[in-house]
């Protein structure tokens, strides 16, 4: 039942918002932009997080598909895979003992966690057209992590 809810929550919840996206980019006819929000997971499984890491390769598979049959029409489709970021999420892993700050930030070769205003900017530039070559693209925003 875990499993079901991170794919729901996770995989269906993206497909869901970009089945309603791309029809209203389609019937304005002018092109568009999605970004979807994926996870360092998508690069580098961690320990005992299968539903979540295969819910992310998930998101990742959806953006590339999709970006791959809306190009033509001038839809761009990316996604972010954020590291390590300051959020709610995150806070409750560290109070519940899942996730140590020591550790997380000795994972990320810039040497502290992200923050949200981070992620913001990077879906910013994307949506923006500076970024109008880039589709398809999996962009980690993750101070590093994935570079090791």
């Amino acid at each position: 039942s875990e499993f079901d809810r991170i794919i729901a929550i996770n995989l269906r919840g993206v497909y869901l918002c970009m089945k309603h996206e791309l029809r209203q980019l389609l019937a304005q006819g002018d092109g568009g932009t999605i970004v979807n929000l994926a996870s360092t997971n998508a690069f580098r499984p961690q320990p005992n997080q299968a539903a979540y890491t295969a819910s992310k390769h998930g998101v990742l598979g959806l953006t590339r598909q999709a970006a791959m049959d809306y190009a033509a029409r001038g839809i761009r489709i990316n996604a972010i895979c954020p590291g390590t970021i300051e959020t709610p999420m995150v806070t409750d892993m560290i109070a519940k003992g899942e996730l140590s700050v020591p550790d997380a930030v000795a994972n990320q070769p810039i040497g502290r966690l992200g923050r949200s205003d981070e992620i913001a900017a990077a879906v910013l530039w994307l949506a923006s057209p500076a970024s109008s070559l880039v589709t398809g693209v999996a962009l980690p925003v993750d101070g590093g992590y994935t570079a090791r």
